[in-house]
């Protein structure tokens, strides 16, 4: 059974021991260190009913908001260790040496001057893994005393000048989350302080917010916005200081001190935040560091997945052949791979990244100081699965089915109601099924198939997609995944919209499960999180089958893509794509201008290049359509490596 699937059983049965309320709060990037062990698996009370609350990395989720990230990150943590403990491992990886003195700044800084790594990569006599010993530098800034900035400097209009770099490469102040016009005591939208800094090439901007004094309710949370009013980084802590660390072009940024149960939803507008929870006292501390940035140069193949691993120090970082950021982290989060996967995890960050082109490229070592030890691994995409050849299956169940939703996160074996149950809560009559499974059959080879074919760079992409109206259930047979289309939250014990069993990059696990549940997608108009209801976008003139068939179509493909290799990404960059987080329905369900689901001028939503979803720990932009593709190669019996 894949470790997922005997983790999400064994913490079912503790969320019947200890149920733990939802914590609401905004998005956040990586986790402290100082976290302590997670308690019991949080719990969603749900139409009455008490239920697990879905892993966020897998899940698409009606309200993100309510995740509790400090549980999931602890858990993160501490199942990617066991997990990577527990994994097979090369057992003589190459060994390479960092050739820049300790002591100095400036040799390997740059993607330009990376060392390149001999000797590493998956052609006839070169190595799978290597494991890279180097050291990092600090540089120390002068940091002056700012004095506490005037309210309102609530948003990037009215933010507080630092004088960085003008006067000083660092500065601290002290102020207040609350103390705004805007706080519990005035409008209570909530309370953000903002302070401009321009950072000089060859920089990245540093800053720490910490809270202070006693019966401080504070969540310490920095965001960082660009000129444009783009947020490019945030993070929050339920301790008492949180450290955001971020390498940025040289230009005009804003440094946001909030508490991390609030969101901004402007950053042009003081006063747009959703509510002022938690408020209390601090101390900020920004700095425009000149960071040690130590580059490595690799080569990789078209269809290559590199994982890597570092220890010690805070960040690792993979860029493509045109220099682009494709995969940035301070997190692991590989206890969600599956058993079978090469790839590597266990250390601080952890990285993954699908190679579309062939070329040159480079991996960043950051964000710290002293000795590290970093490990790449690199494999071809598929490499030796549960089968040795064949196609990959994908298999959509509409037909409900018995199943253990432990694999999930869920209750156990449970009894899924079918596609069919569903119909009247949409208005559709039971003569209109076969085209409703037409429809969600069309969009999904539409998006997982034709898209690959016509756009995606992999020449050795094959893919069957099958369904249980049309054919018998293959499942458990070699290279057959599967989505259940039916169920419901209180069927299968776990609070989700759709969830995969893993996000396998590369797709080694060739024969794994996704869910699709039913009730919220077909609540009513008006009832609770009503926009993830097919029902809330459509009027009288909508084609019903033509929009829930699109709506339960994208959402497949979107469970699909996790199983085949592709994290979330960023639900609210204004680029719809099928690997949004959950959150904003109007991005994956994609209605066009009209605001009306199954109208002329519905929006075709497909996988694409997008920012990681900065909610789970890591940045860069992914390209969800040739993840997605070389996912699904035809295998050829190779071997790992």
């Amino acid at each position: 059974m894949n470790r997922l699937a005997v983790f999400a059983v064994r913490c079912t049965a503790t969320t019947t021991i200890a149920a733990l309320a939802v914590t609401a709060g905004p998005a956040a990037a990586a986790p402290s260190e100082a976290d302590d062990r997670p308690g019991p698996r949080p719990t969603v009370h749900h139409n009455g009913h008490t239920v697990a609350e879905s892993i966020p990395w897998l899940s698409l989720l009606p309200d993100i908001d309510a995740v509790d990230w400090k549980y999931w990150r602890s858990l993160a943590r501490q199942e990617s260790r066991q997990t990577a403990r527990e994994r097979a491992r090369l057992e003589e990886p190459l060994s390479y040496d960092e050739q820049e003195p300790d002591d100095l700044l400036g040799a390997n800084d740059s993607q330009d001057s990376a060392e390149p790594v001999a000797g590493f990569g998956t052609g006839g006599g070169e190595e799978p893994g290597v494991s890279i010993f180097g050291s990092l530098t600090k540089e120390d800034v002068r940091i002056r005393r700012l004095k506490r900035p005037d309210e309102d400097n609530g948003s990037i209009r009215k933010a507080a000048a630092t004088e960085i770099p003008r006067r000083t490469l660092g500065v601290t102040t002290e102020g207040r989350i609350g103390d705004g016009p805007h706080g519990q005591a005035g409008t209570g939208n909530g309370d953000f302080d903002f302070f401009r800094v321009r950072i000089p090439a060859g920089r990245q901007l540093v800053t720490t917010l910490t809270r202070t004094g006693d019966e401080n309710r504070l969540y310490p949370g920095v965001t960082y916005w660009n000129a444009d009013g783009r947020r490019i980084a945030n993070r929050h802590s339920h301790g008492n200081k949180v450290t955001v660390t971020r390498p940025v072009e040289p230009g005009t940024y804003y440094v946001m001190a909030s508490s991390g149960h609030t969101r901004l939803r402007d950053p042009f507008e003081s006063g747009s935040g959703n509510g002022a929870n938690r408020q209390g006292d601090y101390r900020l501390r920004i700095s425009a560091v000149r960071p040690d940035r130590d580059f490595y140069a690799v080569r990789l193949d078209e269809g290559d997945e590199l994982g890597g691993t570092v220890d010690d120090v805070g960040r690792l970082s993979v860029y493509d052949p045109a220099g682009k950021l494709v995969f940035g982290s301070r997190f692991d989060a590989s206890f969600i791979f599956p058993d079978v996967t090469p790839m590597p995890g266990g250390g601080r960050a952890v990285v993954d990244h699908s190679a579309s082109i062939d070329g040159r490229y480079t991996v960043e070592v950051t964000s710290g100081t002293g000795d590290y030890q970093a490990d790449l691994e690199v494999y071809e995409t598929g490499g030796e699965a549960s089968s040795s050849q064949g196609t990959q299956t994908l298999f959509l169940d509409f037909d409900g089915e018995r199943v253990n939703t432990g694999i999930w996160g869920g209750s156990g074996v449970s009894e899924l109601s079918p596609l069919s149950g569903f119909l009247g809560r949409w208005g559709l009559a039971a003569s209109q099924e076969n085209a409703l499974i037409d429809r969600v059959v069309d969009v999904v080879t539409e998006s997982v198939e034709e898209d690959m074919r016509a756009h995606g760079n992999n020449e050795n992409f094959d893919v069957e997609i099958l369904n249980s109206r049309d054919h018998a259930d293959p499942f458990g047979d070699p290279n057959v995944s599967r989505i259940i289309v039916g169920g419901t939250i209180r069927e299968s014990g776990v609070f989700t919209i759709g969830v995969a069993q893993s996000i396998d990059p590369g797709n080694f696990d060739r024969e794994e499960s996704g869910l699709l549940l039913l009730d919220i997608l077909s609540g009513p108009r008006d009832g609770e999180f009503e926009q993830y209801s097919a029902n809330y976008w459509m009027k009288r003139k909508s084609n019903r089958v033509a929009w829930v068939g699109q709506v339960l179509g994208n959402i497949t493909a979107h469970e699909a893509g996790h199983i085949l290799g592709n994290w979330h990404v960023d639900q609210f960059d204004q680029k719809a794509n099928l690997m949004d987080q959950g959150g904003n329905a109007r991005a994956i369900f994609g209605p066009g201008p009209d605001n009306i689901g199954g109208t002329a001028d519905d929006r075709d939503v497909d996988f694409g290049s997008n920012q990681l979803n900065p909610n789970e720990g890591f940045e860069g932009i992914e390209d969800t359509l040739n993840r997605t593709a070389f996912g699904l190669t035809a295998l050829m019996g190779r071997l790992f490596g």
